[in-house]
């Protein structure tokens, strides 16, 4: 059962606003996620950690909840309301980062980045099942890329404002800010979300996303059915695994790449916040879009088309990363380049690499909605997202960490860029499985 906002359809061109409006909450949601990279030097130094019980707390503290949790969360908002459902979850993450900024040590911060898991695993599955009864088949990896612009958005506020905020006033009131602005945008998200009737969109290609007196909703299927329809599609398995090996080094890249911008390149606190977040920034928006775009075209061809994007982006993507990493002894020695040249040679490379690496985000979420019913969609997404966030997030971000520490007795000050160089064999393997999807997809394909 939902709410009575489920019985009235909306206007066509509402549905952009609910879509800027998900947006706008997933931007919190990376926000709070990326706010903890630029932090990690004034955190570590005041608590003493290494790099892997840094890695452990930005891993496996946010990830554990967050990903068991979003098992039922997504189960419930099958069968009720996804907005309530992810107005509380805004609520619950954003009042445990600002948390965040009154903590007195290691221990205390692991709590409460798991409270900000706990919030989060409400917050993504719910809204791929909006946007998909929201914007028909033809646009979905297209909207679904639209709203993966969250990740780069908030990977560089998180960055930037962090970072400045750190610098001028101090890490914890970093948290506390950042925080109390999704406690006060959750309930004006209730306020301007609708939830649609559940596949209104799949009646009609190209039609508005609801028909004028919309259908009954259909009750959603048992748990055990969902896992059992995706159990005997391999696709779901290659799609998911292959999403879960490219997080494992986008999550840990992302994570560490601030404190490798400021132990390799020399770069301060400040300087890192607005170099990085630049990066991110358009980089990323660049990646995720292109990589819709181009799946929605070639989808509409073949449905390989979707995984194969960014299969491909991948491959592109690894060797432009290694380079990006040794722009500045390329470009200040052999270019004969100065520090400042250096750095912007290396931050127009990197952009390549940080976009490609982002490409799959609409592709594959979008396929992921079509290998289940319409009732089954949110829990068919946390289903994807439990392997792909478990092993992305807690694996990823605390392997950097710890392969860091490993090879220090060997590469000193360098064994970050040893550890990132290790990660890149997980964009090649994502590569290999989305392939393989690929040949399996439209076997799997639920119009």
């Amino acid at each position: 059962m939902d709410d009575g906002h489920e019985q009235k359809a909306p206007a066509p061109s509402y549905r952009y606003v609910v879509l800027a409006t998900l947006i706008l909450v997933y931007t919190l949601n990376f926000l709070d996620r990326q706010i903890l990279g630029i932090l990690a030097k004034p955190i570590k130094d005041e608590f003493g950690l290494t790099d892997g019980q840094f890695g452990l707390m930005g891993g496996l503290a946010f990830a554990l909840l967050y990903t068991t949790l979003a098992i039922p969360i997504a189960w419930l908002a099958d069968r009720f309301s996804r907005v309530w459902i992810m107005t509380a979850a805004l609520t619950i993450w954003s009042g445990f980062t600002a948390l965040c900024g009154f903590v007195g040590g290691f221990g205390q911060l692991f709590m409460a980045r798991m409270g900000v898991g706990i919030g989060e695993a409400g917050g993504v599955a719910p809204a791929y099942s909006l946007i998909s009864d929201y914007f028909p088949k033809s646009q979905r990896a297209r909207a679904l890329a639209a709203y993966a612009f969250g990740i780069p958005l908030g990977s560089a506020a998180g960055t930037l404002v962090g970072g400045l905020l750190a610098v001028h006033y101090g890490w914890r009131t970093a948290f506390v800010a950042v925080g109390v602005l999704g406690v006060i945008l959750a309930p004006i998200f209730r306020l301007i979300v609708k939830d649609p009737p559940r596949g209104g969109a799949d009646r009609a290609v190209g039609a508005p996303p609801a028909p004028p007196v919309p259908a009954p909703p259909v009750p959603a299927p048992p748990f055990g059915q969902v896992v059992k329809l995706l159990a005997a599609k391999p696709s779901f398995w290659l799609l998911s695994f292959g999403a879960a090996s490219s997080s494992v080094c986008g999550y840990g890249v992302a994570a560490w790449l601030p404190s490798f911008f400021m132990r390799s390149l020399g770069l301060t606190l400040s300087q890192t916040a607005w170099y990085y977040s630049g990066i991110a920034l358009f980089g990323g928006l660049l990646g995720i879009w292109l990589g819709g775009a181009v799946a929605d075209k070639l989808g509409a061809k073949s449905k390989a088309g979707y995984p194969i994007t960014p299969a491909v982006a991948f491959l592109i993507s690894v060797p432009c990363f290694l380079l990006a990493m040794n722009s500045g002894a390329l470009f200040g020695g052999l270019g004969g380049l100065g520090g400042q040249g250096a750095l912007a040679a290396a931050f127009v490379i990197f952009l390549i690499p940080t976009g490609l690496n982002l490409a799959w985000l609409g592709p594959i979420t979008a396929a992921v909605q079509h290998l289940a019913p319409a009732p089954m969609r949110t829990t068919a997404s946390a289903l994807f997202l439990l392997i792909n966030n478990l092993l992305g997030i807690a694996v990823g971000i605390y392997y950097f960490g710890l392969v860091s520490d490993l090879l220090k007795p060997t590469f000193g000050a360098e064994s970050l860029r040893w550890s990132i160089y290790t990660g890149m064999g997980f964009y090649l393997l994502a590569a290999v499985l989305f392939f393989l999807a690929s040949k399996r997809l439209a076997k799997d394909w639920v119009d």
